[in-house]
């Protein structure tokens, strides 16, 4: 038996060159980046660029007052790092506050959720370091596209629909900013943010303003770009005002958020050591465990030692035996990871082998976390899934009237001629997180959600710790030089949509665009990383492209499978370089996802 073949015909080409490539999940995004590579920047400055008009053109799915993580290599030194975007919880945030509230879970909606914003200093602690363009250029194209508008994605305003009644009745800062007279924007309809566009001004402004030393460029580019993160701590005092105030939260009640101007103030965006594991060949990077990227490394040894054909995602055999995987490693996730936790004993080979064994001929219909080197796991509460909740689809979020929000995200990467690579997952801060900021033209973010208010979690609500994100981008080193860099929207589905792409690209032989047009799933027997922290024991969510054949081979093994429209599970996009020859300057790549109307890739 060998591996399903990939598709006769792609959704679009595997673009391919020597110049550069920029692949994101909106046009828009992959074009400001592309264009930054066609007038002499590098992958560093064309990300950042990029990065900007996703706040603008995506707002349904990450924002100014959000959080990121990257993974890139800088040619220069050929190491591959992490850009750590991730804020922590504020000073105020204690579990004893949050229970006093009446709370035994962080809401999904409102500033008392907000973790400190990380998302702008990372891209500005990247431009400086690894870019080599001036802040006010890489800033333009986004500062056009919220001064002089952007057709509104359709998905956009069908989020902006759901949360219509909060806005007008709780959250008016978000009505002025996203309705008209009280009705929601129509898709397509061109949507303008002269708030945010004053707000890159002013960080340009800063950077412009500051003085020039008599020492060479690149430090007093350094010092500029320093002047605009500072501005950018002083605006967000703008946020700390509005969300101190008591408004509605998720809950359907009202708190006050405990955000201060001290906890901005002392956060910086920093730089990591990735973890890693091999896989057929590959070494796969990932960041650590404040993120649910170790998954993923899990999941990929647990399969490692099985057959290829026994991999394959379009066979019953291989995709029960990849959600089984996925479905122990994200147990695994749920009970151990949290910021500041060594992961090593969860990948440790003895380890991964008695998780591997748990894999039987039917689905499992238990929570299984293992205890890594005598570690007892923390067991949150298992609460069986709502009927009501609606079925996920194409890493779009999933909004309720609550403004609660599952399965959010964008994504972008890009690779130049030069050997710089970086692929980066931008998330929170999304315009249904809490209300708008009127002179910031953007809210705060809500990833303390994803912390628990129980003191023996790992990823317990603690003040100065980094909640376990679910943004998790990828990069992958062949054996034979090659480098991919991938990444994913969809909340707990993003390391589930990421691992079968790996598998069809590096068992079955895909090129990137097969394997990303491909049909694929994902599990919901998993502990929702967003409120209300919900789970399904067997629950399997598959394309109805994947066949009859899978669909009912997974019944037969007891999955409960859910079937959904044949393009609807994953934004996935990637770009790339294969090694070149002793003639030839290696090739570059690029691929983007089809699902959603919305992702795209260019370059030469």
């Amino acid at each position: 038996m060998t591996f399903t073949p990939p598709p006769a015909v792609t959704t679009r080409p595997l673009l391919q060159g020597s110049f550069g490539f920029s692949a994101s999940t909106h046009w828009l995004a992959t074009g400001a980046a592309q264009s930054v590579l066609e007038r002499g920047g590098n992958a560093f400055d064309a990300v950042v660029a990029g990065g900007f008009v996703l706040h603008v053109v995506e707002p349904h799915l990450n924002g100014p007052g959000g959080d990121l993580v990257g993974l890139f290599t800088a040619a220069d030194s050929g190491a591959t790092r992490v850009l750590m975007g991730q804020g922590p919880a504020p000073a105020g945030a204690t579990i004893t506050r949050f229970r006093a509230e009446g709370l035994d879970l962080v809401p999904g909606a409102g500033g008392l959720a907000a973790a400190v914003p990380g998302a702008v200093d990372a891209w500005l602690l990247l431009l400086r370091d690894h870019g080599t363009w001036e802040i006010a250029d890489v800033l333009a194209p986004a500062i056009a596209y919220a001064r002089d508008g952007h057709p509104l994605l359709p998905s956009a305003a069908e989020t902006i629909g759901r949360v219509r009644e909060l806005f007008q009745h709780h959250w008016p800062t978000s009505a002025t900013q996203w309705l008209t007279d009280g009705h929601s924007p129509a898709p397509g309809e061109i949507i303008r943010n002269p708030a945010y566009a004053d707000v890159l001004d002013h960080l340009g402004a800063a950077a412009s303003s500051t003085a020039r030393g008599e020492e060479g460029g690149a430090a007093r580019r350094a010092d500029r770009i320093d002047a605009a993160r500072r501005a950018w701590r002083e605006l967000l005092g703008h946020a700390v005002d509005l969300v101190a105030q008591p408004h509605r939260h998720s809950t359907g009640s009202d708190h006050a958020g405990v955000l201060s101007r001290d906890d901005i103030e002392a956060f910086r965006a920093g730089y990591e050591d990735p973890v890693s594991s091999s896989f057929r060949g590959a070494r796969v990077f990932k960041a650590g465990s404040w993120t649910q990227g170790p998954a993923l490394l899990q999941a990929l040894k647990i399969l490692e030692p099985f057959p290829d054909d026994a991999l394959d995602p379009a066979t019953p055999d291989g995709a029960h035996r990849i959600v089984e995987a996925l479905k122990l490693a994200l147990a695994d996730r749920d009970a151990h990871f949290g910021d500041g936790v060594d992961v090593a004993p969860l990948l440790d080979d003895d380890y991964v082998a008695q998780r591997r064994e748990l894999i039987g001929d039917r689905a499992s219909r238990q929570w299984r976390p293992g205890s890594p080197a005598g570690f007892t796991p923390f067991r949150p509460p298992l609460t069986p899934t709502a009927a009501t909740r609606a079925t996920p689809g194409a890493g779009e979020p999933t909004v309720d009237a609550s403004g609660s929000t599952r399965g959010d995200t964008c994504h972008i990467d890009v690779v130049d001629r030069w050997g710089n690579i970086v692929s980066v997952t931008p998330s929170g801060g999304w315009l249904q997180s809490s209300p708008a900021v009127p002179e910031l033209g953007f809210c705060l973010g809500t990833r303390l959600q994803m912390c628990w208010l129980d003191e023996s979690s790992p990823s317990a609500l603690r003040p100065g710790r980094r909640p376990r994100t679910t943004l998790t981008p990828t990069l992958v080193l062949s054996d034979r030089g090659a480098v991919i860099a991938m990444g994913t929207p969809g909340g707990d589905q993003q390391e589930q949509w990421q691992l079968p792409m790996l598998l069809r690209m590096l068992v079955g032989g895909y090129q990137a665009q097969e394997a990303i047009d491909a049909p694929t799933l994902h599990t919901t027997a998993l502990v929702d990383s967003f409120w209300p922290r919900q789970w399904e024991p067997a629950g399997v969510m598959l394309e109805e492209r994947t066949g009859t054949d899978v669909i009912e081979g997974l019944r037969a093994r007891g999955h409960d499978v859910t079937v959904v429209d044949g393009w609807s599970l994953g934004r996935l996009s990637a770009v790339g370089r294969e090694p070149g020859s002793a003639d030839d300057a290696p090739r570059l790549w690029g691929a983007a996802n089809p699902r959603g109307q919305a992702g795209y890739a260019a370059g030469r």
